[in-house]
């Protein structure tokens, strides 16, 4: 069987009583993941460092009360039915308006507070030669949180013996709708040993990003990133420039920006890496997506106890959200979103994990 394994053990109750169930995917090699049904939450991620020790490299609690909290930031979480900002919280969608929760100021974030990330997922176990993993399913109701047409949603979360943990994701509808899926994970892969993510090392594929405005909402420009703080084309660390007073890093209190992918064709795309140097992992993203949103934790501050009593401060962690872009239902000029019955809705990210020297 490869080495790897799947268990399954109670993780609580949701708010409605029902009982959340938690999946443990491991590979041979040492790596594992935790796998909520509620949320799609990946409650662990411990892979090995550059001396074999393994270590949990995502922020999160270590039960479920803690992701049930409305403080929490979406440590973990599977988030849909839109990833990122809908401006407004307004969807036209052929020729008629949807009221979506305004749950970011004035604005629509990550498929409102009801949305994927707070929902029961029934679960179906895999397992092959090389692979061990857990598909959640879900249909959501048309009309949640504000949305046109019923999503059928499956969400698969795979750990092969290649150190890799791979989500896919497909969706139909029977009316026309967006679909925006992404994973919200929150990594440091120095695994506890620092409090901040200012010291890893990043390299994003992309010559461009989508600058934003106030409530960090995109103005529809393409920008390139030469010459700006927003340039990881060669590896840079994540505080080098953090501070630089630029306008875009003002906006978002650090950097919480799409990045335009660099990709040729479909497929998976390597759209980036990085590396925590204090314990030699590193991590790096591919994904089938066009988009790639970077997020510094600049919105942690203090309130957060999480696993083994960690207080999460600012930039204790880091997300690499792949996805299409923010707002695209009002930015003609972006990569569609829209989904019409009769198609599938389709996306592949996988984080992949190694050491260095």
């Amino acid at each position: 069987m490869g080495g790897c394994e799947l268990r399954r053990a109670p993780f609580g109750a949701a708010p409605d009583g029902s009982a959340v169930e938690l999946y443990t995917l491991t590979n041979g090699a040492g790596m594992s993941a935790d796998v909520s049904t509620y949320g799609g939450l990946v409650v662990a991620l411990r892979v090995p460092d550059r001396a074999g020790r393994i270590g949990d490299v995502v922020l999160g609690y270590d039960a479920l009360a803690g992701y049930l909290a409305d403080n929490s930031p979406y440590l973990g979480a599977l988030v849909g039915r839109y990833a990122n900002r809908i401006a407004r919280g307004e969807l036209l969608v052929d020729g008629a308006w949807y009221a979506l929760e305004r749950n970011d100021g004035e604005h629509h974030l990550h498929g409102g507070r009801g949305g994927f990330h707070t929902r029961l997922w029934s679960a179906r176990m895999l397992q092959d030669g090389r692979r061990a993993g857990v598909a959640l399913h879900r249909e959501s109701p048309d009309g949640e949180e504000g949305y046109p047409g019923n999503l059928s949603v499956t969400v698969t979360f795979t750990v092969s013996d290649e150190n890799e943990l791979g989500i896919d994701y497909t969706a139909t509808t029977d009316r026309a709708t967006v679909c925006n899926l992404s994973h919200h994970g929150y990594f440091n892969l120095d695994a506890g040993a620092r409090d901040d993510v200012l010291g890893h090392v990043l390299t994003l594929n992309a010559g461009r990003f989508t600058p934003v405005g106030e409530g960090l909402i995109p103005t529809g420009e393409l920008r390139s990133v030469r010459g700006t703080p927003m340039d990881f084309t060669s590896p840079t660390p994540v505080g080098a420039r953090i501070t630089s007073g630029d306008e875009q890093l003002a906006l978002g209190r650090g950097y919480d920006h799409n990045w335009v992918l660099e990709r040729e064709g479909a497929g998976l795309f390597l759209a980036a890496r990085v590396s925590g140097p204090l314990l030699g992992r590193f991590m790096e993203v591919l994904t089938t997506e066009p988009g790639l949103q970077f997020y510094s934790g600049n919105f942690l501050d203090g309130t957060i106890t999480g696993k083994g009593g960690r207080v999460y401060g600012k930039r204790a962690g880091l997300c690499l959200e792949s996805q299409h872009y923010p707002d695209s239902p009002h930015q003609p000029s972006f990569p569609s979103t829209l989904l019409r019955p009769h198609e599938t809705y389709r996306s592949t990210t996988v984080y992949r994990f190694g050491v260095e020297p």
